[in-house]
């Protein structure tokens, strides 16, 4: 049943509760009017009734003479139950003889009798008078020929009649699934090379919304498959460059005898881009992870002048090669976090104040309200124009003042870990110049002192 067609299972329902609908009203009907047949017999047989008693006091023929004969009989019983009249002469007692007790009792009696003469089913009411009672039977062979030409008819019509309502049944389901193989049509050709849309039926129904629906859901999937092409677009061009370096360097160190202090550049060479490496396809790791789900995250209460003491010293010998300096403002507040992913979102930081700033680096942290606001502040050429709106997006990269070598994922993993633990980024440039980036956190309560009961 499960492998029909949805129209054909919906018309095969259809059939069979018009089935059961057309049964019950044909039911109904004979029911009715077999129902109706008798009363009117039973009516015709009181005033048949009556007439005949008075007949039988005036000695006059208990039936009328425009009475059919043949279809009414008419009797008139002793107390003894012996039959004194009849017409048509020589009937038999037409009623039972328990029938006769209830009689002399003056009660009246109705009821129904086979006879052998004159053959047939009839209906008979026995009315009691002085000295016996009057017997009146109507045949029920033009009750029982209505009946059976009535159940002949229904039988005819009420096959027929299911058929044209299981025609028009089907008819109406194959209308009503018509937009919906419309729509199942349209997405046979829908895929991640040929996006498309599907057809939405007039009416603002079910299936109109189901249709919607479906559309918002293939607009989601589209921008999915947009998102994970340039993703696989920019991790592709990200890992060519160090891989194509490291491997040139390889190829020139091997292409000839190389004194010791090249054979160390080019190792020193090899071993920078393979940091490079190593970053890159931890970063995509990290931002693999996102996509599949929310990044874990261990909270604990994490002291912010401790986090930013153990950034720095990453950077300390960094920063004095190049002349630089960090300076870390004091603080006493605490920050509710993962220490390996808070520290990986300052170093990020640093490491963007490095690259691309210029004079010294502050690091300081501002509380706001219920968050704490970690602050890394350089006195470079700051953010090129309209760049600061897409700083924090996956692989963007300034392409004036801002440009070096790195990745364009550094703020975007930044920003991600600041949303993992509830809290935000973001950058501004600083009027007397410079970029000044930050993450919010959550801030941590504050400690209790040692012995004192709340």
């Amino acid at each position: 049943m499960k492998s029909l067609p949805i129209r054909l299972r919906l018309t095969l329902a259809f059939a069979a509760v018009m089935a059961l609908v057309l049964s019950g009203m044909g039911l109904f009907v004979y029911a009715r009017v077999g129902k109706a047949l008798g009363a009117s017999i039973d009516q015709s047989l009181t005033s048949q009734s009556s007439e005949a008693s008075r007949h039988a006091r005036e000695g006059r023929n208990l039936l009328d003479a425009d009475v059919d004969g043949g279809a009414t009989l008419a009797e008139v019983v002793a107390a003894d139950g012996s039959v004194t009249r009849s017409d048509p002469g020589n009937l038999p007692l037409l009623i039972p003889e328990k029938d006769l007790a209830k009689l002399r009792a003056g009660s009246t009696v109705r009821g129904a009798v086979s006879l052998k003469r004159p053959v047939g089913d009839w209906r008979y009411l026995a009315v009691p008078i002085e000295g016996g009672a009057v017997v009146v039977a109507r045949s029920l062979e033009g009750r029982e020929e209505s009946l059976h030409r009535l159940l002949r008819e229904l039988l005819l019509a009420g096959p027929l009649a299911l058929i044209l309502a299981s025609f028009a049944g089907y008819g109406l389901a194959a209308a009503a699934l018509r937009p919906v193989e419309a729509m199942r049509r349209r997405a046979e050709d829908v895929s991640a090379h040929t996006p498309g849309r599907l057809p939405v039926p007039a009416g603002g129904d079910e299936i109109s919304r189901l249709a919607t629906t479906l559309n918002d859901m293939l607009g989601r999937l589209e921008a999915a498959f947009e998102h994970e092409r340039q993703f696989v677009s920019n991790a592709s061009h990200e890992l060519r460059t160090p891989l194509a370096m490291l491997r040139t360097e390889l190829d020139l160190a091997l292409r000839r005898p190389r004194t010791h202090a090249e054979l160390e550049g080019a190792v020193r060479s090899a071993a920078h881009e393979t940091n490079r490496l190593s970053q890159l396809a931890e970063d995509l790791l990290l931002l693999a992870r996102v996509d599949q789900g929310a990044l874990p995250i261990r909270a604990e209460r994490l002291g912010v002048e401790e986090l930013f003491g153990a950034v720095v010293e990453r950077f300390a010998r960094l920063a004095e090669n190049e002349g630089r300096v960090i300076e870390i403002r004091p603080s006493n507040t605490a920050v509710v976090g993962d220490r390996t992913r808070v520290e990986q979102a300052l170093a990020n930081l640093v490491e963007n104040a490095l690259t691309y700033g210029r004079g010294a680096i502050d690091v300081y942290s501002l509380e706001r309200d219920d968050v704490v606001e970690l602050h890394v502040v350089d006195s470079g050429p700051g953010f090129p124009p309209g760049f600061i709106k897409r700083a924090f997006d996956r692989f963007a990269r300034a392409d004036e003042s801002r440009t070096g070598g790195g990745s364009g994922l550094g703020l975007s993993i930044v920003a991600l870990i600041a949303q993992a633990h509830g809290g935000s980024a973001a950058a501004v440039n600083r009027p007397e110049g410079g970029a000044d980036v930050w993450l919010a956190l959550p801030r941590a309560a504050a400690e209790k002192p040692a012995g004192v009961l709340i």
